[in-house]
């Protein structure tokens, strides 16, 4: 009996589709650098270390148990212990036990982490606004938005992602 593979049969991409795929994947390479290099350059911090820092500042606590943290700035714990380590070296943060779990470790934002963020985040937002914000319209914005949601809702649950409501 012959076995009918058309279901495993790839869906090619048609000229648009590759395009737009084209420039996605564009976007995916260059974005991250340009703004790692302006973090690097102005904070010397990498933009991995700028995002642990910004998600802990904006805790009402400056606190995250490890894990949450490495969700919501889309590292691994590894990663994401690597460089708790060396932003703990640097007086940045600190890591302890989690008060209501032992066995769970929380991050948690120093007062010179607070200050380095707080110094860091007007030139950031500057650089965001430039290569990603003022090209678009308003309109655009709410279109990027709905399409990168859309995105990280087939590759991510919400629950082990960046924060995108509120501010």
């Amino acid at each position: 009996m012959h076995e009918d593979l058309s279901s495993d049969a790839p869906r090619w991409l048609d000229a648009d589709e590759r395009l737009t795929w084209l420039v996605l994947v564009s976007l995916l390479q260059t974005l991250p650098g340009a703004l790692d290099a302006q973090l690097q350059r102005d904070s010397g911090l990498s933009f991995f270390e700028y995002m642990v820092l910004a998600m802990l500042s904006e805790q009402e606590d400056r606190t995250l148990r490890m894990s949450r943290l490495a969700a919501v700035t889309n590292g691994s714990m590894s990663r994401l212990s690597h460089v708790a380590a060396k932003l703990e070296r640097r007086g940045l943060l600190r890591r302890e036990p989690c008060p209501g779990d032992g066995r769970a470790i929380n991050a948690v934002l120093t007062d010179a982490g607070w200050e380095t963020v707080v110094a860091a985040a007007p030139r950031h937002v500057n650089r965001v606004r430039e290569l990603v914000l003022d090209p678009l319209t308003r309109t655009q914005q709410v279109q990027l938005r709905a399409v990168g949601s859309r995105i990280l809702d087939a590759v991510s649950p919400a629950g082990e992602r960046l924060p995108v409501g509120g501010r």
